[in-house]
C-alpha cells in the first residue's frame, strides 16, 4: 500500500510542479524501485539515486537540494536556505527516520505521511513515527497533506488534486486503516 501511496504523491508532484528526488537502497543488491514508481519517475525532472548509506542525504541529493533552495530568487545568496520535504518510503525505523533526522538537523521542514510509510517488522513503525514527531518532523497522511498544499478550493490546482484523491480514496483509506492505528 505504501508504494500506491507513494504513486499518488508522485502523481500530485507533478500537479503542483514540485520537484521529486527518489532513492534505492543498494539496487543491485536489493532491487530497483518498484515499476509503478518507475514509470511515473522517468522523465527527467525527477531525479533518482541509488545508495548504501541508510539515509537518503547522500552527497549529490544534499548537492541538488541545496542546488534547488539556491534556486529560488528570494533565497539566493543563503549559504542554506531550508526547504519542505516529504518523505514516503519503507523501513520507516532505518532509512525514513535516518533521511528524516538528517534533513531536521539542516534545518528543513519535514513531513512524514504515516499512511506513505511501512516496515518489515510492523512493530518498528509507531515507534519510529513517535520519535520522529518528537525530533520536530510533521507526522501526517497524503490526503491531509494534498489539501495543505493546494490550501484553498478556489486554487488552479485543486481540481485536479481533488480528482487525485477521489481515484484513490480506495487505497487511501485500506492504507490509514491499515497503518494509521492509534
Amino acid at each position: 500500500m505504501p508504494s500506491r501511496i507513494a504513486t499518488k504523491l508522485v502523481k500530485a508532484a507533478k500537479i503542483l510542479n514540485i520537484p521529486i528526488y527518489a532513492t534505492t537502497q543498494n539496487a543491485s543488491r536489493l532491487g530497483a524501485t518498484v515499476s509503478e514508481l518507475t514509470s511515473l519517475l522517468s522523465d527527467t525532472q525527477n531525479v533518482e539515486f541509488d545508495k548504501t548509506a541508510f539515509s537518503m542525504m547522500v552527497p549529490d541529493l544534499t548537492a541538488a537540494l541545496t542546488k534547488q533552495a539556491s534556486s529560488s530568487p528570494a533565497e539566493t545568496g543563503k549559504p542554506h536556505t531550508p526547504v519542505s520535504v516529504i518523505l514516503v518510503g519503507i523501513e520507516t525505523h532505518i532509512c525514513v527516520t535516518q533521511t528524516a533526522l538528517d534533513l531536521l538537523s539542516m534545518g528543513n521542514r519535514v513531513y512524514v505521511l504515516a499512511d506513505g510509510v511501512s516496515s518489515c517488522n510492523e512493530g518498528e513503525r509507531p515507534v519510529a513515527l513517535a520519535r520522529l514527531a518528537r525530533e520536530g518532523a510533521v507526522v501526517t497522511t497524503s490526503e491531509s497533506l494534498l489539501f495543505e498544499l493546494v490550501g484553498d478550493a478556489g486554487s488552479k490546482d485543486f481540481k485536479a488534486i481533488s480528482g487525485l484523491v477521489k481515484e484513490t480514496k480506495d487505497e487511501t483509506k485500506r492504507a490509514v486503516e491499515t497503518f494509521c492505528k492509534l
